[in-house]
């Protein structure tokens, strides 16, 4: 008893159910203690991967952030998901207390939405139970957070198929429906769509996310700041922008929790791996993009005066110079889906197309 903690000497002697009961009423009912039915609620809160990424989608939206980065790889059963944000960030002293239960920065609100009510402190509580290491790899106030969730799938399941993207199809009611396995890429498209004109998000490796960021970082910072001061005190999505060569990309990288080596950072220094589009314009390409192309059709009339285009055509045209116009927006961070207008004169089709920055 002497060398043993009161708790171990107590469940040696009595077994681990005395630890966990608050009260016994007898014919076999209890009061379990506050510690044991949080844990247990936890275990019910969070059953896969897509899960807990739901729920780190959902805490960097709650923190203001309006881009999230996420890069997840999978080997063997170990899982990795990284979730980068550019919200509110998290002090420093409270990077392993967010992982305790109840603890929230949320005592005047909460947000009930389409997955449920989150505010109450348990969702970090609940990941981290359910995974193999949950932690803050980066955050201060002002500056965004990363937080990295390694899980066990052998333990905590995922959907089989984790390859497939998510589509639109048509129904018969002339409504759209998503399909496709509720996988990691539908999990976060349904949020992106969710958040649509709120929070831009993207999905992908973390070659391809350390390639996002640094091309998003690039785009928010001019050479002058890159040229004549640091990336320290500045938010942790425009830091990539100041390295000055692949070794510094690849630890800034790794600071976030996504490990790239020193090669791949040369591939995204020398352009090699380019940064994936945001996951709306991904769904947009994928479900629409095309049917748009087996309709293309050319109709077009010339009378004496000026020429005239069918609707359907103006149409399709408009559908074109949208596609074409992506590839800009993708490198400017730009809004990718504007309306172009376009009018037809006596001497020149017109096409107009409204600049929209990001939010």
């Amino acid at each position: 008893m002497d060398d043993q903690p009161l708790e171990t000497f107590i469940e040696n002697l009595v077994g681990d159910s005395h630890l966990r009961v608050e009260q016994d009423f007898g014919g076999g009912y209890v009061r379990l203690k506050t510690s044991e039915a949080q844990r247990r609620q936890a275990v019910q809160d969070i059953r896969s991967s897509e899960d807990i990424l739901i729920e780190l989608l959902r805490n960097s939206r709650d923190a203001g952030a309006t881009h999230i980065f996420v890069a997840t790889t999978k080997e063997g059963d170990r899982r990795s998901l990284v979730v980068l944000d550019d919200g509110s960030g998290i002090p420093i002293a409270m990077h392993e207390h967010v992982f305790e239960p109840r603890v929230t920065s949320k005592l005047e609100t909460a947000h009930l939405d389409k997955w449920g009510m989150h505010g109450r402190g348990m969702a970090l509580y609940s990941i981290s139970v359910n995974s193999e290491s949950a932690a803050v790899a980066a955050s201060q106030p002002g500056m965004g957070t990363a937080l990295r969730v390694v899980t066990d799938t052998a333990k905590l399941g995922e959907k089989a198929d984790q390859s497939t993207f998510p589509l639109f199809e048509k129904q018969d009611s002339g409504a759209f429906s998503m399909r496709g396995p509720k996988n990691l890429l539908r999990t976060a498209a349904e949020f992106a769509l969710e958040h649509r004109g709120q929070v831009t998000v993207f999905l992908g490796s973390p070659a391809e996310i350390a390639a996002t960021v640094y091309a998003f970082a690039l785009a928010h910072t001019t050479p002058s700041e890159r040229a004549f001061e640091g990336g320290e005190g500045r938010p942790l999505a425009m830091r990539p922008a100041f390295c000055s060569d692949p070794a510094a990309l690849a630890d800034c990288a790794t600071g976030f929790g996504m490990d790239i080596s020193e090669r791949t950072a040369r591939r995204i220094f020398d352009g090699e791996l380019e940064p994936v589009p945001h996951l709306l314009l991904r769904l947009q390409e994928e479900s629409f993009a095309p049917k748009q192309k087996r309709e293309r059709r050319s109709s077009a009339v010339r009378d004496g005066r000026r020429l005239k285009v069918e609707e359907e055509d103006l149409a399709l045209l408009s559908c074109s110079v949208e596609a074409a116009y992506r590839s800009l927006a993708e490198r400017y961070f730009l809004a990718p889906d504007v309306a172009p207008d376009i009018s037809v004169g006596r001497e020149a089709i017109t096409i107009t197309i409204p600049i929209e920055k990001l939010l």
